[in-house]
């Protein structure tokens, strides 16, 4: 289903709303008739296409000259977190990315932003490769050290062999360590709303 409302665009983005994209005529922008329609981008692509179709067709340009107008660019869009869209990004692959927002939030987003995929990728490719590199949403990547280690069994602050006497004076550095495997590249960080995103290495 495809929103045809016609309006300018905007650079405002809402949180309450899925991605979106603002596709114009480019015969009527070259025209100087701003002509465009917003559409949902989690969307299947042909509903786009469709939506697209429909803004093309009804271009005041074309009613005014009779000049078919076939041609379209994205000029906006909102949503899509880290994100940045050129103008003539594949129609397939919006859809995907929009797809992947809209179940994951802005993680898919960062991740997305941070390795690319190839433009062949489908959506079970994606949302596999997704799950297997996203490694959740903390506090801080600290959080997610000690996290890591509770998972391992491991308590940072009771370190195995230590004499008795020495166990209030020495623990593990969970702030370093987790320092040291982001600048290794064993991990990658992008904010979140409650913290960090953590991602493993790509």
């Amino acid at each position: 289903m495809s929103d045809t409302t016609e309006q300018e665009p905007t650079a405002e983005t809402r949180a309450d709303t899925p991605p979106r994209i603002y596709v114009a005529s480019l015969s009527d922008y070259n025209a100087g008739t701003l002509h465009g329609v917003w559409l949902q981008a989690d969307q299947d692509p042909d509903d786009i296409r469709e939506g697209i179709g429909k803004m093309l067709a009804d271009s005041p340009t074309t009613r005014r000259y009779g000049d078919v107008a076939e041609e379209y660019a994205i000029h906006d869009y909102e949503n899509f977190g880290a994100v940045r869209l050129d103008e003539n990004e594949p129609i397939d692959r919006v859809t995907a990315l929009a797809r992947g927002i809209s179940t994951h939030g802005t993680a898919f987003a960062y991740w997305w932003e941070m390795d690319p995929p190839t433009e062949t990728s489908d959506d079970t490719e994606l949302e596999s490769a997704f799950e297997e590199h996203y490694l959740g949403d903390y506090d801080s990547v600290t959080e997610y050290g000690r996290q890591l280690l509770d998972d391992l069994g491991f308590d940072p602050d009771e370190l195995p062999g230590i004499p008795e006497g020495l166990r209030p004076y020495v623990s593990l550095d969970v702030e370093a360590w987790v320092r040291d495997m982001q600048y290794g590249g064993e991990i990658r960080t992008a904010p979140s709303e409650r913290g960090v995103h953590v991602f493993s290495c790509f």
